[in-house]
């Protein structure tokens, strides 16, 4: 029956396609091309010319065709990443007023794209694009999310070799840029970050104008130091960061040291930034720590963090740590933020971390629960 069917469908077929099997045989594509009020496509050469006539954004920025006939072109050496992080969680215990209507799950996204190129082959210029959900929920801010539906540039680094060292320069670029620090712990949420809880100095953010320098010695040791400005005045009164930095590695352990004098709109005083951060590893997990300190002239104030990560749990990895959610003056309650979370790679481009933190407050405590999905492409 299924045979006699066929042949009752097959002269049917045939009989369809024939019409666009004559019209393909007598129409030309220049003819075609008579049709179009646009003067710069040309149907016909676009089919038979052998020479790329633009140049392709392929996924990944992997492959992208080098073009000797259109000056328009990507250089072969530029490279393009993309990224895109979502999360859907709920935090209970924000505003909670004991009604369970006031409990809600929200969903955030941040994207961001990476352009990287090379001039010389030792050079690299990079400029990093980002852009989120229009405001960010609680649990938003707490992975620290990028939020604004614009794609903003957030910054553009260029970095090149300086006799035996290398220099950075860059606008809206970290001043910690060219710093090596010593942390293996990967975080869940924005409280607790890679920094290992040092993110005033060893994780120094970008202020404006930012010029630095790094050298590393063969013995593994290796020396940082950099400076940013406000781009209304640069290296003005009151209007400018500097900080240095010195870290050692080895083959299972890692110490690194920062400091930071931040003159950026602290008045007269400048507050000073004091920040250390190490690992060790062991044969099941690696232990990270960090201690942070700073002096606005009038209080002191100091934080910490520990966390444990494990790298092979399963198919995944397990990371846990607690830290201090802010530095605090030693008369002053500390609160503490506890996380955990498991990351799964379901495949190259995709990762998937559920986890849970929580959050002392001088009210009710926070706690939260969420999946964040990671593609790369």
């Amino acid at each position: 029956m299924k045979l006699f069917k066929s042949l009752l469908v097959a002269p049917a077929t045939i009989g369809l396609l024939a019409p666009f099997s004559t019209f393909a045989g007598e129409a030309s594509l220049n003819d075609i091309s008579k049709y179009s009020n646009l003067e710069h496509i040309d149907l016909a050469n676009a089919f038979t010319n052998d020479e790329p006539n633009h140049t392709p954004l392929l996924a990944g920025g992997e492959g992208l065709v080098e073009s000797s006939s259109y000056d328009g072109g990507f250089s072969e050496t530029t490279t393009a990443s993309f990224s895109v992080d979502t999360v859907i969680g709920q935090v209970d215990g924000a505003g909670d007023t004991g009604d369970d209507s006031n409990e809600s799950t929200s969903f955030d996204f941040q994207f961001n794209i990476g352009l990287s190129t090379s001039f010389t082959g030792e050079d690299s210029l990079d400029i990093a694009i980002d852009n989120g959900s229009a405001t960010a929920s609680t649990m938003g801010g707490k992975m620290g999310f990028d939020t604004g539906t614009s794609l903003v540039v957030d910054g553009v680094t260029y970095s090149f070799p300086l006799g035996g060292a290398t220099a950075i320069v860059g606008d809206s670029t970290d001043l910690s840029t060219a710093f090596t620090g010593a942390c293996t712990y990967s975080s869940f949420t924005d409280m607790t970050p890679d920094d290992c809880g040092t993110g005033n100095s060893m994780g120094a953010g970008g202020k404006g104008v930012t010029a630095a320098v790094s050298y590393a010695f063969d013995s593994g040791f290796s020396m940082a130091g950099g400076i940013t400005s406000a781009q209304s005045e640069i290296l003005g009164d009151n209007a400018d960061a500097f900080g240095l930095n010195a870290a050692y590695s080895a083959d299972s352990y890692g110490v690194a040291l920062a400091y930071v004098s931040d003159d950026m709109g602290s008045g007269t005083d400048s507050t000073t930034y004091w920040g250390a951060n190490g690992y060790y590893t062991f044969d099941l997990a690696s232990l990270s720590v960090g201690f942070e300190t700073s002096d606005d002239g009038t209080t002191e104030k100091s934080g910490y963090f520990v966390g444990l990560s494990f790298p092979e749990v399963g198919p995944g990895s397990v990371n846990i740590a607690a830290a201090t959610d802010a530095l605090y003056a030693d008369n002053a309650t500390e609160y503490l933020v506890y996380e955990a979370s498991y990351s799964y790679p379901v495949n190259d481009a995709m990762t998937i971390t559920p986890g849970i933190f929580i959050q002392e407050t001088s009210a009710e405590d926070l706690t939260g629960i969420a999946v964040k999905t990671s593609f790369s492409f």
